[in-house]
């Protein structure tokens, strides 16, 4: 895991001593709210529809245990008792005072993290595979060259002011777990056919109002040119891009318009011009950034099958969580686990102080001090000895962390929608609760099997409704909340943006048309091994609008 330099600690240091003043001057009545905008975004300050709200940057989603008890001290000490997990592998306070987050932003900087870049027209936190150095199927590790990205483009100088924010995924593996296809720019690590490790290289991807999947624009870039190349395809972006209308304003934007292979020819022609010149990375840097993420050092505990097996037979719950929330680790005796932050009927990606401390300390005594959070709002332990997968799912249990619902239909992520944000236009929230409960039962949602349900408050697509297998978009019709449904999306290697299926249905209809749905899958779905997405794209969206808008046809 990163360790911060002097130059880190300075830095951020002097960033939390400068917004304590920008914050006083703003209490002090010295400066208007509309002044202060600017200054409290650079710092991860937001405005929400009740209070202002704090985003917390969590570097390609990694921390460690101490960094995870401070999240739960700042839940208990400034805010009501919890905290909130994005998409973004981040985490949200929902109601600090604005007097106490100079205070909570010196917390942070006392473990290594801090809040700067998670929110304005800035490159933002940069993301990876949640899964990152445990994966059995990862080429390598993409978290020491996300952390290379974090480095060059905290406050970098050129791109502090661009057009609209800007976001980054990198990914090791085939399978995608990062949803490259949805950034401004996507990294798919690979090797060559001489073993060499580099990058093909996806831009302009995006969901929001104009959903756009991300566009390959080289197969493979060598990893010594990683920031030469991203230089370069900011740069374009930086002087091309709408500054006119803030919803034309994103790189999909440009790259749609402009053309796949005339940006493409762009940006080598501004690559050619910094091409093995600074920015190139020496070997040596690359190696030395790649220290900090050496896999800890797993002992053998061949043992753990024997434990589980037994375990298995006094337990069918354990059985049942093992089946869905733990996956295969590089190293045969361990395996990475997922804490599902979606109990039924719980609010999505929420987590108490206590909670947060429970996860710490499994994390110290069971997973060498790590965590991740996912972009599906979960949180992981990586590495996990298959002998101790009892006790930690016993913790889990004891703490409601322990639902066994991983990539199954209650496995729902949901922006905060209405309840907190300023720019929702309905509610997610509830929606969640009420399809979680509707599906509650283990054994029909695992009849129903891999199903990714999304839901988003407004248009912006925070929930990334978008690529769901199920999308739910909150909309404002006529002063009420209406909801849409799109299906057939997805964010793996695969991507494919959501159709939309017809007409939108009330607070009191979405769950009905979920079920209906769902219904209608199970009814035509080629046999228990065809999974919702293949379905769909097998059917089309024909029977799932007869099964919706049958009764209204016929009506009419």
């Amino acid at each position: 895991m990163y360790r911060y330099d002097e130059f880190d600690h300075s830095f951020v240091q002097a960033r939390v001593a400068q917004f304590r003043d920008q914050v006083d001057r703003r209490l002090a009545g010295e400066i208007t709210e509309d002044q202060f905008r600017p200054l409290r975004l650079m710092n991860g300050v937001y405005l929400q529809l009740h209070a202002y709200m704090l985003r917390v940057a969590v570097p390609y989603g990694t921390l460690s245990s101490k960094q995870m008890r401070m999240l739960a001290h700042i839940a208990r000490t400034y805010d009501k008792g919890y905290g909130h997990f994005t998409t973004r592998q981040n985490i949200q306070y929902n109601w600090p005072a604005l007097s106490d987050i100079p205070a909570i932003l010196a917390d942070l900087a006392s473990v290594e993290m801090h809040a700067i870049q998670t929110s304005g027209n800035c490159i933002r936190n940069v993301t990876a595979d949640h899964f990152a150095g445990a994966a059995a199927d990862e080429v390598a590790d993409p978290r020491p060259y996300a952390e290379i990205l974090r480095q060059w483009s905290s406050v970098h100088p050129e791109f502090s002011y661009l057009p609209r924010k800007f976001k980054i995924a990198v990914t090791g593996a085939e399978r995608d777990r990062a949803a490259i296809q949805t950034h401004d720019i996507g990294l798919h690590l690979k090797k060559n056919e001489n073993g060499e490790l580099g990058f093909a290289v996806w831009v302009g991807g995006g969901q929001g109002r104009t959903p756009i999947l991300a566009k390959k624009i080289r197969d493979f870039l060598p990893e010594e040119h990683l920031l030469s190349y991203a230089t370069a395809i900011v740069r374009v972006y930086n002087l091309h891009g709408r500054r006119d209308n803030k919803y034309k304003a994103r790189i999909k934007i440009l790259v749609h318009e402009t053309g796949t292979e005339e940006f493409a020819r762009q940006v080598e022609a501004e690559w050619a011009a910094l091409k093995d010149g600074a920015l190139t990375l020496p070997e040596a840097d690359i190696r030395a950034i790649e220290s900090y993420f050496v896999p800890p050092a797993l002992a053998a505990r061949p043992e753990g099958d024997a434990a589980v097996k037994l375990a298995r037979l006094d337990s069918r719950s354990f059985g049942e969580w093992l089946d869905q929330n733990v996956v295969t680790h590089k190293h045969p005796d361990y395996a990475a686990v997922t804490i599902s932050l979606k109990g039924i009927g719980e609010v999505p990606g929420d987590a108490t102080d206590s909670q947060m401390d429970a996860v710490a300390d499994l994390a110290e005594r069971y997973a060498f001090d790590e965590i991740r959070v996912s972009h599906e709002q979960n949180l992981i332990l990586p590495h996990v000895a298959r002998a101790d997968l009892k006790a930690v799912y016993d913790r889990l249990v004891e703490i409601g962390f322990a639902t066994a619902n991983s990539n199954l239909i209650t496995d729902i992520i949901a922006c905060p929608g209405l309840d907190y944000c300023a720019l929702a236009n309905a509610r997610s929230i509830s929606v969640a609760q009420d399809i979680s409960r509707r599906f509650a039962s283990l054994d029909r949602q695992k009849d129903i099997g891999e199903l990714k349900l999304k839901i988003s408050g407004c248009i912006n697509a925070c929930g990334h409704h978008h690529v769901g297998h199920i999308g739910i978009l909150g909309v404002e019709k006529k002063g009420a909340e209406l909801y849409q449904v799109t299906l057939g999306g997805s964010g793996d290697e695969n991507a494919s943006i959501g159709e939309i299926i017809g007409r939108g249905f009330g607070p009191d209809e979405i769950t009905d048309a979920i079920e209906k749905i769902v219904d209608t899958y199970l009814a035509h779905r080629s046999g228990p091994s065809e999974k919702f997405l293949d379905a769909y794209r097998r059917l089309g969206p024909a029977p799932f609008k007869e099964a919706l808008y049958a009764s209204e046809a016929k009506a009419a």
